[in-house]
Formats: structure tokens, C-alpha cells, sequence
């Protein structure tokens, strides 16, 4: 039995952050009915084709669910939707500022009616604020919130290079949905919850926050070296090749001068002698550092690094987690179905030992329309009409 066996969550939502919570909320079990446009779908349907013609974003998030075309604005989709509500224990979307109440799906208009509903609305800012019905995009919310202030090099900065927004938003969205259905065993009652991309990106920026606290100034962008931690960053091996490496407290900081530089007496240079001097004189421990490393191989380099129990990886591309060895060892991987065929997908993490998680198709769309419609009780004749008439 998985945790959230039994469960039905109806989702209303697009793009990235809301799919996201639904999928891991699929992953424990819960039956996950998405509602789509006629025709059209969500949007992400149409970003790319990398995925045997399907688009990476949707294949990634929408596994496990149950696709239902439901034209919202269509006079008859009211009665199908109210069926579809009585039968749900969460509702969770990502429309347009405004749009679900406008829908009458706000937990204010439900709760009454569904006690045990949990409602979760995600959007960009919040449902309330000046800033409620700015637009926000992936890519604004990381600029709103200082993600691309504080990512990139001195000359220019740079987006994360994933939807970090939309995703942090979602995760949010996801373990608060599953504490509000904790709450409802205890009370007995549903609850509403209200997720911002910006404030869950914002509380991912609580480290540079806090380290520009109170006027300092923000931590300078360094590329893919640490900002306040040095030595902490990629080194270059003299046939070219990088490691990255990292030193986190003074014992290692030790370690690292008397068995990697084997220069034992440079962990008691003023200039080095604690993380806050380091920092503020890396542009000679760097120096120092090329110079030793400018020397040895990528395989000599990594050994004496092993051997001083220094942190350190080798920097792959994306491609290169597909075969990754430990992935791999760890027996991560599993095959999910899709309208294209079959595709090889990640366990989602957490392994837990009392179950496995789900890994039932991608949806085509409007895929389980008419088998849903039947568990809702319309008849063939029924069904037939709402296809005619554009609702579903």
C-alpha cells in the first residue's frame, strides 16, 4: 500500500510548478485526475519534442496521471466539474490569478459543501499583494526574487539552469498538501493553501540574504566557485581537465595544504589562516592552488584529493546522468510508458522501504475523458452530446 492510496487530487494546472507537486503526489499513490483544454492541453505539451517527439518538461512532470478535456468556460462544464469535486479530497492549480474563484473553486466557496477538501492555489505572488496578478514567468520570479543577481560571473549574471521558481514552488505545494492531509486526519477538516513561486524562491535565497544582512554587501558573483567559502570551486589539471573540489573547515583546510599542495606550512599563512581571510585573499590562494595543480594530471590530482579526504567530482553534462554509475548501482532507474513508447524515468527520492512508488504512464491527451465521465455517471448518449458540444 502506498501512503496516499485512496486519494483523488484534481488538477487544474499547467507549465511546470503545479504538475510538479501533482506528480510526486501520483508517486505516493494518489490518483491524480489533470483537467485539460479540448484540443489543446497544457501548454508544455508544445515546448519541445526532445523526448521522441513529446515535450521533456511534460514527460518529466505528468506521469501517473489521468487526462480529462474539460473546456472550464463552457456552460455544461459546470455540472461535470461538480461531480468530479464531490469525488476529490485535494484540488490543486496554477491558473490565472482570480481564475478558479472565478470558477467557483476557491476553498471559500467549496468548504461549506466539502469540509475534508484541501485546496491548494499556486501562482506567482500570492493571492493577495500588489504584486497578485503580475505576471510569473520562471525566469522573472528568479530575477524578482535575486536568484540571477547572485548567479553567474563579475560580467554578466546568469539564469539557473532549470525552472528553480517553478519547481521550488511546487515542492512547497507538494509536502504542504501532505501536511494539510496529516492536519485533516486530526481535525477532521480540509484547509487552504496558498503557495508563491517568489516566497518559495525567496526562502531558498535565505542564505545570500542572511550574509548580506543589515547593509553588507551581497556576496559577489563567482562563476562556479563558492562566494564565501575558498577554496571552493573548479581547479584545472595540467592536461586540461576539472575537478571540482571543496574545503569546508579548517581540519580539512589543513589536510588539503599538507597532503594535496604538500605545503603544510601555507595553513598558517595570515593571509589564509581562516575561511573569512581565505575569502578575502582568494586571488592568491588561487594562484597558489593553480600553480601545484597546473603540474598534475586529472587522475593524479583526484588521487592525492582522495587520499586527503578532500571533496571533490568530476563536472558532468546532463547527459552524462544517464549512464551515471551510482544511479545505475543504486538501481534507480525504471521505464514508464508514454504515447511515443516507453522512456526510462527516475525513482522519485526518498526510498522508502514499506513501498514502491508509482510509475504508470504519461497521458495522451484526453486520454481517460470518456472512462471518467462514465465513472461520473453519463451515460453513451450523454457522453456523446459533450463531445459535440465542445465541453469536454
Amino acid at each position: 500500500m502506498r501512503p496516499l492510496d485512496g486519494l483523488t487530487v484534481l488538477a487544474l494546472e499547467h507549465a511546470v510548478a503545479a504538475p510538479v507537486c501533482t506528480r510526486h503526489l501520483a508517486d505516493l499513490g494518489a490518483r491524480v485526475i489533470k483537467i485539460e483544454r479540448p484540443g489543446v492541453g497544457d501548454f508544455a505539451r508544445g515546448y519541445d519534442k526532445r523526448v521522441k517527439g513529446l515535450a521533456s518538461y511534460f514527460v518529466w512532470a505528468n506521469r501517473s496521471k489521468e487526462s480529462f478535456t474539460l473546456d472550464l468556460k463552457h456552460p455544461r462544464a459546470a455540472p461535470v466539474l461538480e461531480r468530479l469535486v464531490a469525488r476529490t479530497d485535494v484540488i490543486v492549480q496554477n491558473l490565472a490569478p482570480g481564475a478558479a474563484a472565478r470558477l467557483g473553486l476557491s476553498f471559500e466557496a467549496l468548504h461549506d459543501r466539502y469540509p475534508r477538501l484541501v485546496v491548494c492555489d499556486i501562482s506567482g505572488y500570492g493571492n493577495d499583494g500588489p504584486y497578485r496578478d503580475k505576471k510569473a514567468y520562471d525566469l522573472m520570479v528568479q530575477a524578482e526574487a535575486g536568484l540571477l543577481a547572485a548567479t553567474g560571473t563579475p560580467e554578466a549574471m546568469a539564469r539557473a539552469g532549470f525552472s528553480a521558481a517553478d519547481v521550488s514552488a511546487g515542492m512547497y505545494a507538494y509536502s504542504s498538501v501532505l501536511a494539510a492531509l496529516l492536519q485533516r486526519e486530526r481535525s477532521g477538516k480540509g484547509s487552504h493553501i496558498d503557495v508563491a513561486m517568489f516566497e518559495s524562491l525567496a526562502e531558498w535565497m535565505g542564505n545570500p540574504m542572511y550574509y548580506s544582512f543589515d547593509g553588507q554587501p551581497p556576496a559577489p558573483r563567482t562563476g562556479a566557485c563558492h562566494p564565501s567559502v575558498v577554496p571552493y570551486g573548479p581547479v584545472t589539471a595540467s592536461d586540461g581537465l576539472i575537478v571540482m573540489m571543496g574545503v569546508q573547515n579548517e581540519r580539512e583546510w589543513r589536510r588539503f595544504c599538507a597532503e594535496v599542495l604538500e605545503e603544510p606550512a601555507l595553513a598558517d599563512d595570515p593571509r589564509f589562516a581562516s575561511n573569512t581571510l581565505r575569502t578575502e585573499n582568494r586571488a592568491d590562494l588561487d594562484a597558489i592552488i593553480a600553480g601545484c595543480f597546473g603540474k598534475l594530471t586529472r587522475d593524479e590530482l583526484e588521487a592525492r584529493l582522495e587520499r586527503a579526504q578532500i571533496a571533490l567530482s568530476r563536472v558532468n553534462t546532463v547527459a552524462d546522468l544517464w549512464t551515471h554509475p551510482q544511479l545505475k548501482a543504486r538501481q534507480r532507474w525504471r521505464q514508464v510508458d508514454t504515447p511515443a513508447g516507453p522512456v526510462p524515468a527516475l525513482l522519485p527520492p526518498g526510498a522508502n522501504s514499506s513501498f514502491e512508488p508509482r510509475m504508470d504512464p504519461v497521458p495522451a491527451l484526453g486520454q481517460h475523458t470518456d472512462a471518467l465521465l462514465g465513472e461520473l455517471g453519463f451515460g453513451a448518449a450523454e457522453v456523446a452530446a459533450l463531445h459535440e458540444q465542445g465541453v469536454v
